[in-house]
């Protein structure tokens, strides 16, 4: 990773202030995209004790709208000072944070909202995310997204050694996770056993290996760390953040067991000063159980192969040493099409210690880790709490 160096951003310049989830699951008939980013903001401003007319700066990305920035606003009526819909797939919200960063370190906007919403679970999801053509992949019909994971999970298990209970096991700690949160889609425990004996979707994934398909949305509020002060809830300060995009098509991932994780993870620890080992919780996209598996290992909380060992180990799960996916992540909290939002918003309450049951204890910093595409966009953010400044 030589050559790396922090953004030319202000570790903790920026907090996030407020965030909420808007109604996650199978949403009433009718329900748009926006009606949940709508919900979702409005939570999120009475968690921080703002006001809409706060807002200046407008963050949004969503599959179902083609401008869901200018949906947005003038679904509220806002009229802000600056705006941005970059679209890179799950991870668009952490870029969003560093993208808010930057609009508040030069006075473009004073307090940044950041939102989404799908209805992917009410509409299907192939109407909501529908596939673009790619020459060189669809003749093949491969099964996307899965296929493409699939073979990240083949590979891996080929060259490390990794087993289908290696990847269960990651299932299994994530629904031990979501059993804790009144929120999350699934209420009945998992085995090992019941992953591997689910419906095969693409080998060696079984339809537990896979994410679950929800409505649902959130947001989140950024202002700056002296305005965040002062605020109702206690701040999520924006310790780091590092973003890398290796690839579009999973048949041009340079090495299917290395993602792009290794260089955003190592940018985003440069910039907050912090490693691996100061992180007390890791919140990541796991879109498929292979996802968390690489992802700890290029974010360095274990050696790269090793990764199935340590989620079998229990290591990711309640009373693990590393707490991972404490909302029950995408495989058994919700996955509304484009995870990433969620990640952040259980990472900033981990910082502030407003988790409840699952909360992890003296929580100072918390990595958020996002995922677009078929491993194609990563983007990691540190938040730390006021105890880290």
């Amino acid at each position: 990773m030589s050559g790396l160096t922090p953004t030319r951003l202000t570790r903790a310049s920026v907090a996030i202030v407020g965030a909420a989830e808007s109604e996650l699951g199978q949403c009433a008939p009718g329900t748009t995209p926006v009606d949940l980013m709508a919900q979702a903001t409005r939570r999120a401003l009475d968690d921080c004790g703002l006001n809409l007319a706060d807002i200046d700066g407008v963050f949004t990305n969503a599959s179902q709208l083609r401008m869901p920035t200018l949906s947005l606003c003038e679904y509220l009526g806002l009229k802000p000072r600056y705006q941005d819909g970059t679209g890179i797939g799950g991870s668009s919200f952490m870029t969003h944070v560093q993208h808010a960063m930057l609009a508040i370190e030069h006075g473009l906007c004073s307090v940044a909202l950041v939102a989404y919403g799908s209805t992917q679970r009410s509409v299907s999801r192939a109407a909501a995310s529908p596939r673009e053509w790619n020459p060189y992949e669809s003749p093949y019909k491969p099964f996307m997204p899965a296929t493409a994971y699939a073979l990240a999970a083949s590979r891996h298990m080929h060259q490390y050694g990794t087993t289908r209970e290696n990847l269960a096991a990651v299932a299994v700690a994530a629904r031990q996770w979501a059993l804790m949160n009144p929120v999350a889609w699934e209420k009945e425990p998992l085995t090992i056993e019941q992953v591997l004996a689910a419906r095969m979707v693409s080998y060696p994934l079984t339809v537990r290996d896979c994410c679950l398909v929800t409505d649902g949305g959130g947001a989140i509020i950024l202002t700056s760390a002296e305005r965040a002060r002062s605020l109702k809830q206690k701040p999520a300060y924006v310790l780091g953040v590092g973003e890398c995009l290796s690839h579009a098509s999973i048949s041009n991932m340079p090495d299917l067991t290395i993602t792009g994780a290794a260089q955003s993870g190592a940018i985003a620890y440069a910039m907050a000063g912090v490693g691996p080992q100061e992180v007390q919780t890791a919140q990541v996209y796991d879109a498929f159980t292979i996802n968390t598996i690489l992802f700890l290992e290029d974010l360095g909380f274990c050696p790269k192969g090793e990764g199935g060992r340590f989620v079998s180990e229990g290591w990711i799960a309640p009373g693990g040493g590393l707490p991972v996916n404490t909302s029950g992540g995408g495989l058994s909290y919700c996955h509304p099409g484009m995870y990433g939002l969620l990640v952040l918003i259980e990472a900033a309450r981990q910082v502030r210690g407003d988790a409840g049951q699952r909360q992890v204890a003296n929580c100072d910093v918390a990595l958020a880790h996002g995922n677009g595409g078929v491993l194609s966009s990563q983007v990691t953010v540190l938040l730390g709490s006021g105890a880290t400044i």
